[in-house]
């Protein structure tokens, strides 16, 4: 599949929280029995299941990096679809990203934010929303380092690299593009950067010395 020139503007992009959520089953209604038993409990547990999906489906938040018309030629020509690179986070640690391709915008997106949950990765945080350690990350020709910095500093970075940082919870961290201007390969190195780090106490039990050890 190759991509063409042709790039949606941006005012054109939908929030990926404007995708329709899948259409739930209608439930049939039961009418209960008289003594309190029946469809009327088998109803509210499904209704507190369904409370507890929309719960943790609230803590994720989903961006758009881009989305880009892309053509495949096949044998009657050429099929034009679209291809959408989504940002996933909680803000919490947990952070990934997805690539979706549909014959629209809306399905794209969606179905970049499905394989973005998919390939989620943690990420150890400070008590000051930084990194413990520097971090480096590759994929493809595109190199990314991951810096920790001091409170207040915020996130100086930008691109795609900025959305990743920013959706995994980081607040203080300083990040440069080595390599590749691409944004998937670009967002991709900052998760495989953010997925190498450890604690000084992981790093400690690693080494087998002290955590008083590493600090010395």
């Amino acid at each position: 599949m190759t991509e063409t020139n042709d790039q949606v503007q941006s005012n054109a992009v939908p929030a990926a929280s404007d995708v329709p959520a899948a259409a739930e089953g209608q439930q049939e209604r039961r009418g209960g029995r008289g003594d309190g038993r029946g469809g009327g409990d088998r109803k509210g547990g499904r209704g507190r299941d369904n409370r507890r999906g929309q719960e943790r489906d609230s803590e994720w938040q989903e961006r758009v990096v881009q989305i880009r018309r892309v053509s495949k030629t096949v044998k009657g020509g050429k099929k034009m679809s679209f291809r959408a690179i989504v940002v996933v986070g909680n803000e919490k640690g947990q952070v990934g990203v997805g690539v979706g391709k549909a014959g629209d915008v809306i399905g794209a997106v969606r179905k970049g934010v499905a394989d973005g949950k998919k390939h989620l990765v943690k990420v150890p945080l400070t008590r000051h929303s930084s990194i413990p350690t520097l971090g480096n990350g590759r994929d493809g020709a595109a190199s990314v380092l991951i810096r920790p910095a001091a409170p207040g500093t915020g996130v100086i970075a930008g691109g795609s690299i900025r959305t990743v940082l920013e959706l995994a919870g980081i607040k203080n961290v300083l990040a440069k593009r080595l390599g590749s201007k691409t944004p998937l390969n670009n967002a991709r190195a900052a998760v495989d950067a953010l997925n190498g780090l450890r604690t000084h106490k992981e790093t400690a039990k690693e080494r087998g010395i002290s955590l008083e050890q590493i600090y010395s």
